[in-house]
């Protein structure tokens, strides 16, 4: 049987390239980089080359760059510095949009817990687009934040971000997005994006896990989420996971010095993969057809429990999934595809398929036929389907 991933968006495999960048990081150079011995001055070297690493390959400078623990902490540091840098002056507006990973979402509500107002844009029905016009019209006095993401997680939409932060700079309002999805997979430069705060993850560009980073334009406030120690500047307390560093700064690097040799394979694996399941009845492409990540593939299927699809397709040697992998365990259709409009009988049937670089043609083939079959093994058990083409 064949072994097919196709949940790359939940995470990644380590590349061989990042697995020996962090080798000698394990018991060589194993020192703490905030101590002044030797084996602490070349932690602290290293540390510092891969900030300088990590920065160039967003445009920033290197002392705008933070370690954290991943994408979740990166953003919720940036939110909670930019709302207590407004509260401050009086302003306690918040603008994000309704398909935000619940790392946002979740908290913005706490903050509005805390008084805080907070405007949830909607996105633009099938797409899942974020329109600049309502972000303008959204904006008020008291904004002391927008947050909005670069690439949606689970539909794969790439919003207009350029035209977002130009609109924030121009307002002198805080410009922060979830970029931990787009980073490593489309070319980023924090300057041309007009952001102010970026977030990122090491293990969705085939870095290691437990590892992100959080890019804050410098002059920006930036407050520390964890207290009890002066590293990264006194942003963030806590001895700095030096190895798993080390390899996000190898992956990233490597990612997007492959870019466009990966992009030349994966943009037509992807859809070719989305023409063959269009051709299954009652199939929705999920998020916009064109200004969509390059290994992102949504659908749903009319009749069709997500759940079910997912483990028949897994007893295949496919693994795939039916949102985000941050609520797997949800029986709750995705919050994006409500927002997109879909009824949720619709969306419950969601087939998540998210590619790598060593994904092949052969590998798209046998999924798509692997999917044709389950899906109509499904429906012909289904009395949802029997209703729905007796409708006809």
């Amino acid at each position: 049987m064949r072994s097919i991933y196709l949940d790359n968006a939940a995470t990644t495999a380590l590349s061989p390239a990042a697995k020996q960048a962090m080798l000698p990081y394990f018991d060589g150079i194993f020192g703490n980089p905030s101590s002044l011995h030797t084996w602490g001055q070349q932690a602290s070297a290293a540390l510092q080359d891969a900030r300088e690493r990590i920065a160039l390959c967003l445009g920033a400078d290197p002392k705008e760059i933070t370690f954290t623990s991943g994408g979740s902490e990166a953003d919720n540091q940036a939110i909670f510095s930019a709302a207590m840098a407004g509260a401050a002056r009086g302003k306690q507006h918040i603008v994000s949009s309704a398909i935000e990973h619940h790392a946002v979402l979740y908290y913005l509500a706490s903050l509005q817990t805390q008084g805080f107002d907070v405007t949830i844009l909607p996105v633009e029905p099938g797409t899942g687009l974020v329109r600049p016009a309502d972000v303008a019209a959204a904006l008020r006095e008291d904004t002391c934040l927008v947050t909005i993401m670069f690439a949606n997680n689970e539909i794969g939409t790439i919003q207009p971000i350029a035209e977002i932060g130009a609109l924030c700079r121009q307002r002198k309002i805080p410009f922060h997005t979830d970029a931990v999805q787009a980073v490593g997979h489309v070319p980023i430069d924090v300057r041309a994006l007009r952001a102010d705060y970026l977030s990122l993850a090491g293990h969705k560009f085939h870095g290691p896990k437990g590892v992100g980073a959080l890019y804050c334009r410098k002059g920006m406030p930036l407050r520390s989420l964890l207290l009890g120690g002066a590293q990264e500047r006194g942003h963030r307390a806590g001895t700095e996971n030096l190895p798993a560093i080390m390899g996000m700064a190898s992956a990233l690097e490597e990612s997007l010095a492959l870019l466009g040799q990966t992009d030349a394979v994966m943009v037509p694996l992807r859809d070719r993969l989305i023409a063959r399941l269009r051709d299954i009845p009652r199939a929705r492409l999920n998020g916009h057809p064109t200004l969509r990540l390059p290994n992102n593939v949504n659908f749903c299927f009319e009749g069709v429990e997500g759940e079910a699809l997912l483990l028949l397709l897994d007893a295949q040697g496919i693994a795939a999934s039916s949102g985000s992998a941050c609520t797997s365990g949800s029986l709750d259709p995705s919050h994006v595809l409500l927002a997109l409009g879909l009824p949720h009988e619709i969306a419950h049937g969601s087939l998540r398929l998210t590619l790598s670089r060593y994904i092949t043609e052969a590998d798209i083939d046998y999924t798509a036929e692997a999917i044709l079959q389950v899906v109509e093994r499904l429906r012909a058990m289904s009395p949802v389907w029997e209703r729905i083409t007796a409708d006809r």
